[in-house]
């Protein structure tokens, strides 16, 4: 039997800048054990007793120093099978909208970021799942009113 175990969040972050729309992507550092030098999403674990929504946010703040403006829970979670721990891993991702004058200030868990379009976020992202969530959010959350409204946590 396969454990599935779900302590793992995923965050796409967009940003409305200069009537354009842009998207975060982070470059794992060099020195990381796991993926090193790969382009991603906000990943993060849950601590003990913590919350998705509340790893969520916590994880935006600790690898890039945002706050998100809005916030919402996307319809969809990603999954991936853990080989070191043989676990089958669900992850409930969510989406945030910065603030287009923050800067980012990136942890020592990624070495690069760049703000970037739909389709050349979509291009850098390496795992298929990221490019899901980013054609969802994209879909759903930026362009789309009302699903976007059912969607969104309060967050203040």
């Amino acid at each position: 039997m396969i454990p599935v175990v779900s302590n793992i969040v995923e965050v796409c972050v967009f940003r409305f800048r200069n009537d354009t729309i842009e998207y975060l992507v982070l470059k794992r550092s060099p020195e990381e054990r796991i993926h090193p030098g790969m382009w991603q999403l906000i990943t993060g674990t849950t601590t003990e007793g913590e919350r998705g929504v509340r790893t969520a946010l916590r994880e935006m703040q600790e690898e890039t120093g945002l706050v998100p403006l809005h916030f919402w829970s996307v319809p969809v979670f990603t999954s991936f099978y853990d080989r070191n721990g043989g676990a089958l891993n669900h992850c409930p991702v969510f989406a945030a909208q910065a603030d287009p004058v923050t800067k980012v200030k990136i942890s020592e868990e990624h070495c690069d970021f760049a703000w970037l379009p739909f389709a050349q976020a979509r291009r850098r992202l390496v795992w298929p799942s990221h490019r899901t969530v980013l054609e969802m959010v994209d879909t759903i959350i930026v362009r789309g009113e009302e699903a976007a409204t059912r969607l969104y946590i309060p967050i203040s």
